[in-house]
């Protein structure tokens, strides 16, 4: 049975995409920030072999994570701190 209120997390159609690991601690950093400004996003868990995160790799020409998509903005970008301060300066004190 589906919750009729999903998290921001569940949001398939949500205008931020945030490639993760399970369990990264860079990774939650991000997201405790997403969920902080209230942001919809959809998190998309990526694999756990560094050589086979291709899907990170097409959308941000490396396999590290946290990455964000933001198709409000056109913005993609890696390194968690790098993110945090974007979401600071983009969605912060709005």
């Amino acid at each position: 049975m589906s919750d009729p209120t999903p998290d921001a997390s569940e949001t398939d159609d949500a205008p931020i995409t945030l490639y993760r690991l399970q369990a990264c601690p860079f990774c939650e950093r991000v997201a405790r920030k997403l969920s902080e400004y209230d942001l919809d996003y959809h998190s998309r868990f990526v694999e756990p072999l560094h050589s086979k995160r291709n899907a990170v790799k097409r959308v941000s020409g490396q396999r590290g994570v946290p990455v964000i998509v933001d198709d409000r903005t056109g913005v993609t970008m890696s390194e968690s701190e790098r993110i945090v301060q974007y979401l600071d300066r983009t969605y912060g004190e709005a």
